[in-house]
């Protein structure tokens, strides 16, 4: 569904075979879903200025019709709608496409942020928020998008100062080699394959923990607290690992 081209850019420039003229490509297809006209007219000039094509749904009907006719790379979804619950249709989605949602909405409740994410989300906004910030989280998700989409099994990942060698099973920072529990080796590899996105404390239970083990949140409170101590330079102000209050953590994404 992405194209190879850098997803964090939404144009550019080439030749024309065969002739002197410029081509522009387009930027990525962004579907929003969202119910009230000043918020889409702001997120269309927002957006639009930036090269992003937007395709606009203000229900649950709407936006099922046009995620299915125009192949989004990007959802950016409100949860309140007037014929259905935002996070019934991000349940709706993930039974056919992986396409990156961004919830925005003016639901704070921690209760409503685990909900979104545990529904299949990829990250969470909470009106009002800053055009930056919008475009920062946008770019964050095609590219997690382009990496997992594009077939590929990075043996290393690494996020500024942080390099994980998957195939040795070596962790450094700053080229000093950090040794990790083998718990907080697995958090620390499935927080890296997702960076940039939120993963609630269910999800990092699941997959470290196994899923009769999804209600006992203290485990991964306690497991995190002892990695920043060994990847942050001041684990007390984490710079990597980011705590996403109420609703689990986040590893930043490179270049975030």
């Amino acid at each position: 569904m992405l194209s190879p081209r850098d997803p964090t850019r939404c144009r550019r420039a080439r030749a024309r075979p065969g002739s002197g003229a410029l081509v522009t490509e387009l930027g990525p297809v962004v579907l929003v879903v969202e119910d009230e006209p000043q918020m889409r007219k702001f997120l269309r000039a927002s957006l639009g200025s930036h090269g992003f094509r937007l395709v606009e749904a203000g229900s649950v009907h709407e936006a099922i019709q046009l995620a299915t006719s125009h192949n989004p790379e990007l959802v950016l979804l409100d949860l309140t709608l007037p014929d259905g619950d935002g996070i019934g249709l991000t349940r709706t989605l993930r039974e056919w496409t992986a396409v990156p949602i961004i919830v925005i909405s003016a639901r704070g409740r921690e209760e409503d942020k685990v909900e979104a994410l545990d529904a299949g989300a990829d990250d969470y906004l909470t009106k009002p928020f800053g055009v930056r910030e919008l475009h920062a989280r946008i770019r964050v998700a095609l590219r997690h998008a382009a990496r997992t989409g594009g077939g590929t099994n990075e043996s290393l990942l690494e996020i500024d100062d942080l390099a994980i060698d998957l195939a040795r099973r070596e962790v450094r920072v700053a080229g000093k080699e950090v040794h990790l529990t083998p718990i907080e080796y697995k958090i620390l590899v499935l927080l890296a394959r997702h960076a940039g996105k939120v993963l609630t404390h269910r999800a990092i239970l699941k997959e470290v923990w196994g899923a009769q083990q999804t209600h006992q949140a203290h485990h991964v409170r306690v497991h995190v607290a002892e990695l920043r101590k060994k990847i942050e330079a001041d684990p007390a102000r984490p710079r990597l690992l980011v705590t996403e209050p109420g609703v689990g953590y986040r590893l930043r994404d490179r270049q975030e």
